[in-house]
């Protein structure tokens, strides 16, 4: 445990020194920074030694569950052969060996491998590649990207273009131009009357009012984070495959959250059976041990660049570094060992029908996800489906329940980047006992909630 002394000097250099991501610094002003010290399996420990039950991984990162002494012996053991060398035209084993795993798990013909340090360069990196590689193909004018309405994809200027989120993107205006945006499959906020067939056509109808000479690429998750864990129709990425086939354009699959078996499959395309031409992940890679990332990517598209002067002239200084490649290969050694990946098919159904026994309150309109992915949006009405008013999301969100939550022990998101939600995301070695610890936890907090918003049944 640290001492009172040592936490209160932690919390003073943390507010003069520290630039927490996405916070509000102002909130911490007058109450304390949650500082987290350590952690073990599912469960996390603050400063004050608290125990906090990991709804999150951390941000969806932690697969293999905190404090391995393995994983970390790996990068240890690494350091002492090789600390770093550069991928920039030269290669070191951790790499080989990592990139050549994760063709052997990827689906289809990706079997190159680019790495990077984490998923937003991941992004960037499938955007900057589709540009050059129609450039190589002879169609320069094939430079636009096709995302979805309130997709996150990212924060470096290339993958805002492809966020659909005006909040994260208008500080940082202009961005990189070709950014177009289709409805997410938001099944239970689509219309009456409206078939869900109608969210891949958003795609085609896109791609025809741009110009399919000018589409490059669409890039979509395979369970949409942003908004709340939305799930794909039935069919929805097979139609997706066949509309991109007519138009040549590439099929990018963002999986810096859904691989490594966070849907129960190594990859979310392999879940909903679908081949893309690139795929981009990070975070459980490594189960967030060490910072990496990788765009993996067909051989049809890595092809142009495998004659005559053709480069991709891109990289990064720390990509693919050796103790990060050591790293996540342990971590996808014990992901395999330890069968975590069919735990997660089977935790899967407790975990969804603990979340659904929570909609006999009345502010839970709807569950939905997949794997240990899961979502439950908040609404005033669950009859009518009215949700809340901006402020008064930011009063239920950041005014109560983001606090309350973390206060009774458990560690999730409290998210508006849409519709009010709370996700849920812990580390795929849960089971029954965790999700038991969750609903004895969000119940009466979302009960407190519901009457403190005014819900209506």
């Amino acid at each position: 445990m640290v001492s009172t002394e040592a936490t209160s000097t932690l919390q003073q250099l943390a507010r003069r020194h520290l630039w927490m991501h996405f916070a509000r610094l102002s909130a911490y002003e007058e109450q304390e920074i949650p500082i987290i010290v350590r952690g073990e399996g599912c469960y996390v420990y603050d400063e004050h030694d608290k125990r906090y039950l990991d709804g999150l991984s951390a941000l969806f990162c932690v697969n293999i569950g905190h404090g391995r002494a393995d994983i970390a012996q790996a990068g240890a053991d690494q350091a002492k052969q090789l600390g770093f060398f550069t991928n920039w035209s030269y290669a070191h084993p951790p790499a080989i060996e990592l990139a050549t795993r994760i063709a052997s798990l990827a689906p289809g013909d990706l079997n190159r491998v680019f790495f990077t340090s984490g998923g937003s360069e991941a992004v960037e990196s499938a955007l900057k590649l589709a540009r050059q590689y129609f450039k190589l193909a002879g169609k320069p004018r094939k430079h636009k990207l096709i995302a979805r309405e309130t997709a996150y994809h990212g924060t470096s200027l290339g993958a805002l273009s492809a966020t659909g989120i005006t909040a994260l993107r208008e500080p940082f205006e202009p961005l990189a131009p070709g950014g177009c945006h289709v409805p997410a499959t938001n099944l239970y906020r689509l219309p009456e009357g409206v078939p869900a067939s109608s969210l891949a056509e958003a795609i085609a109808h896109r791609i025809a009012f741009e110009g399919p000479d000018t589409v490059a690429a669409v890039i979509l998750e395979p369970v949409q984070n942003a908004g709340g864990c939305f799930t794909p129709p039935e069919g929805y990425f097979q139609r997706i495959r066949e509309i991109c086939d007519e138009h040549d354009v590439l099929l990018i699959s963002d999986e810096v959250i859904c691989a490594w078996g966070r849907l129960g499959e190594w990859f979310g395309a392999d879940r909903y059976q679908y081949q893309p031409d690139i795929i981009t992940t990070a975070k459980g890679l490594s189960s967030a041990y060490a910072p990496i990332g990788a765009m993996i990517v067909s051989d049809r598209v890595a092809e142009p660049f495998l004659s005559g002067a053709a480069s991709f002239t891109h990289g990064f200084t720390f990509a693919g570094h050796p103790i990060c490649a050591a790293v996540a290969l342990a971590n996808l050694d014990a992901l395999e060992r330890e069968r975590v990946l069919e735990g997660v098919r089977s935790g899967e159904p407790v975990f969804r029908a603990m979340l659904e026994s929570l909609r006999d309150l009345p502010i839970v309109g709807d569950v939905r996800g997949a794997g240990y992915f899961q979502a439950i949006e908040l609404v005033k009405d669950a009859r009518t489906k009215e949700s809340f008013t901006a402020a008064e999301s930011d009063s239920l969100l950041r005014g109560f329940l983001a606090g309350e939550l973390y206060r009774r022990g458990l560690i999730c998101r409290a998210d508006d980047r849409g519709e009010p939600v709370i996700q849920l995301s812990p580390p795929l070695i849960a089971g029954p006992e965790q999700f038991a610890e969750i609903e004895a936890i969000l119940r009466p907090v979302l009960g407190d909630a519901g009457e403190r918003m005014g819900c209506k049944a």
